[in-house]
């Protein structure tokens, strides 16, 4: 096989080295103008024509004449004889692990009555709608159904909607639905695109408005959770996937390259970065990438994203590596060092981290229990990985005690007045008895 040139090895510090790296943390997803005007002209159609525009749309894009939006219920349970016994076990397992994680995160409403006779305290709601998009296609995500809709059951969510492409045939999926009979999601349509999002966020004659849209997408479907994000709540804008393994000499390269190719495989735009302080080792996994590449069905998809963003960056100390992954804040981090545990307590800025040799991102993307929707393109430094809280809302709850307004409604006063709010002031005056006119 002709050398390829991949994955280049770079000394931290190095003006090659700082390039790439300017480049890898350069790749979040970037909507331009053209794309949001257009994509706003979806959104207004379908928030003005409702179904009509849904079945316009998916016939223009996808192909697809739509003799009906909403699948039947009927059609959804049947899709689970379509599927293996084997893969139907395997989906329900991988649901029970993130339903018992997600359940630890669960938090309850409080209430606490003060000294003076004073209530405070905090309700936790959920949401009652949310908008689950699964893209489809040639390709089949259950996964996605599982790591959005469990934390949202978990959180208490009573009506969960997906929405997915259809095939070429006029069909869904048959993965897909099979999940979501096991998971007992009624409500699913064969929609997908920027036109889907519009649906669920203002509503068809077919599809139900939501509360919050949550699922990942093309930059179509970016765009649109971008325009309608105020009129409803969404996950997160996701940008291409990444992953950074810190690694030194007691790594596996074979293992490593494994990893680092698993990511490449998503998109041109991945990321897939060793940091190191072993040149050695960087040598090793940089043959193996080549070698394992010879046999990947996604090849060309692996060697454009490695060819863009992969690059093993060599450290002179652990100190340095670990400065290095906080300022990527990676999706993605998987350590595999003597003191890993000490590493990680150094680690500020990582979506979701894998310790470990037996902990490749694959464990956590499909079976382990957290969900696998993480912040990208170093989004890691400032938000979260979905949760149990993505699904909930909370409500302040204040009751004061006559005494504790007494004792507090001159200074209440004070602070309106100062800030010109003489209405925000006589609320509180007329209750005062100090200072009610006779």
């Amino acid at each position: 096989m002709k050398k390829l040139n991949l994955f280049p090895i770079l000394s931290l510090g190095s003006k090659e080295a700082e390039e790439r790296l300017r480049k890898i943390k350069s790749r979040n997803l970037a909507l331009d103008g053209q794309l949001i005007s257009k994509v706003t002209e979806i959104v207004n159609a379908v928030r003005s024509e409702g179904d009509a525009a849904l079945i316009r749309f998916t016939k223009e894009f996808d192909g697809v004449s739509l003799t009906r939006v909403k699948i039947p219920k009927g059609e959804i349970e049947r899709a689970r004889t379509n599927v293996s016994e084997r893969i139907l076990s395997i989906i329900s397992e991988a649901a029970d692990n993130v339903r018992k994680f997600h359940e630890k995160q669960r938090q309850n409403s409080w209430i606490v009555q003060q000294d003076d006779g004073t209530v405070l305290g905090q309700r936790i709601i959920p949401l009652e709608k949310v908008a689950l998009y699964v893209p489809g296609g040639t390709a089949a995500y259950p996964s996605t159904v599982i790591m959005n809709a469990v934390p949202a059951l978990v959180a208490g969510v009573k009506e969960i909607y997906v929405l997915t492409p259809p095939n070429k045939d006029g069909t869904v999926n048959q993965i897909v639905l099979a999940t979501c009979s096991v998971l007992r999601i009624e409500n699913v349509y064969s929609v997908g695109g920027a036109q889907a999002i519009a649906a669920a966020a203002y509503g068809t004659e077919s599809v139900q408005k939501v509360d919050k849209i949550v699922g990942p997408g093309n930059v179509y479907v970016a765009a649109a959770k971008k325009i309608v994000y105020g009129d409803v709540d969404i996950d997160m804008i996701a940008g291409p996937s990444e992953v950074v393994v810190l690694a030194d000499s007691t790594a596996e390269p074979s293992e490593v390259a494994a990893d680092l190719l698993a990511q490449a495989e998503h998109d041109p735009n991945a990321a897939a970065v060793l940091v190191t302080t072993e040149k050695n080792l960087a040598q090793k996994v940089q043959k193996k990438i080549e070698k394992l590449l010879e046999d990947l069905s996604r090849r060309e998809i692996a060697v454009e994203s490695m060819r863009r963003n992969g690059a093993a960056f060599v450290v002179d100390k652990m100190p340095d590596a670990i400065a290095l992954v906080n300022e990527i804040a990676p999706e993605h981090l998987e350590i595999v060092a003597v003191n890993d545990w000490e590493v990680l307590s150094q680690i500020r800025n990582a979506g979701a981290v894998f310790m470990g040799r037996y902990s490749p991102e694959p464990v956590g993307d499909y079976f382990a229990g957290p969900s696998h929707v993480l912040p990208t393109g170093g989004t890691a430094r400032f938000s979260s990985v979905l949760n149990v809280d993505d699904f909930v809302k909370r409500s302040s709850l204040i009751q004061y005690s006559q005494k504790a307004f007494e004792r507090d409604s001159k200074k209440i006063q004070i602070f309106a007045e100062n800030e010109g709010l003489i209405a925000h002031a006589l609320s509180i005056r007329v209750r005062d008895k100090g200072g009610r006119k006779k």
